[in-house]
């Protein structure tokens, strides 16, 4: 399947969008004044991270990076669990 010049154009736009939503969530983590907020930072980089591997497997148009993405996605939903467990609770483990 070849891609056209407009969908290239498109997934630059999408992919420099995506990194300035890196940038930003990598600002809320680090100077975040609660540690919930850090949670949510890190919850909402794993996902945009998740989009932008998304957005490499279209752009080389293979099926590995979606593999990739779908277990970023499943780590990242455990951590955030765990993290929030462990704020909450003081122990991940019951």
């Amino acid at each position: 399947m070849t891609t056209t010049p407009i969908l290239l154009w498109a997934l630059d736009i999408a992919a420099g969008a995506i990194a300035l939503a890196i940038i930003l969530c990598t600002w809320r983590l680090v100077r975040g004044p609660h540690p919930t907020d850090r949670i949510l930072a890190v919850d909402t980089l794993y996902i945009n991270v998740v989009a932008l591997v998304v957005l490499l497997g279209i752009r080389l148009n293979t099926a590995l990076l979606f593999e990739a993405a779908l277990v970023i996605a499943m780590l990242g939903f455990a951590s955030t669990v765990a993290l929030s467990r462990y704020l909450t609770r003081g122990d991940v483990v019951e």
